[in-house]
């Protein structure tokens, strides 16, 4: 188990299942470079963590604080996303921005509130360095499935490693692709004429 799982597992939380989209023209998660973009993970689509209400509208069936544990469930959700696409939480170096939507009553204007969720868990997992993220959080008249938010993101990720053993296994070969280029050089200069 790594860091940042090692601190959910104390807080009390854990990574949930992944789901597969329902279509082959979308996934989870894109990474370009060490940029890892996540599609927005909203309430609706499957079962969530943390026995949270789904659907609806915050401001009128869904209350603020309903819709902030939403929107922390979400975030555990783009958690499994990242673990299933990079393969350990402790790849990431640093969350770079989160866009949230909220489903809501048309005078409810506190999404800020409610997407502090989302951004409350990745601040206290990757700390103020590199927990504090740029963000958007709107309104927004609704979601697929009625869902009562969703949030994408944008992951900076540490650059793969080589591990030390496989960079001693490759020395032999390097030392013996450079003797027979040696020889190879000794040759050609033997077989050369010299100038008079």
């Amino acid at each position: 188990m790594g860091k940042i799982e090692g601190r959910l597992k104390k807080m009390g939380l854990e990574i949930p299942p992944t789901h597969p989209y329902p279509s082959p023209n979308r996934t989870s998660a894109v990474q370009v470079g060490n940029l890892l973009f996540l599609s927005g993970h909203g309430t609706g689509r499957q079962a969530m963590p943390l026995n949270i209400r789904q659907y609806g509208k915050v401001g009128g069936d869904v209350t603020e604080q309903e819709a902030y544990v939403c929107a922390k469930a979400a975030a555990l959700c783009m958690m499994a996303s990242i673990k299933k696409a990079v393969g350990d939480l402790d790849r990431v170096k640093r969350v770079v921005r989160l866009y949230g939507m909220v489903n809501c009553a048309p005078d409810f204007d506190r999404h800020m509130v409610v997407i502090d969720g989302a951004s409350d868990l990745f601040y206290e997992l990757w700390g103020a360095e590199y927990g504090r993220h740029a963000r958007a959080a709107v309104g927004i008249a609704g979601l697929p499935r009625g869902a009562v938010l969703e949030i994408m993101g944008e992951f900076e990720l540490h650059p793969m490693t080589v591990p030390a053993k496989s960079k001693n296994a490759a020395r032999p070969a390097v030392k013996t692709a450079k003797k027979t280029i040696k020889k190879i050089a000794r040759k050609t200069l033997k077989g050369k004429p010299r100038r008079s």
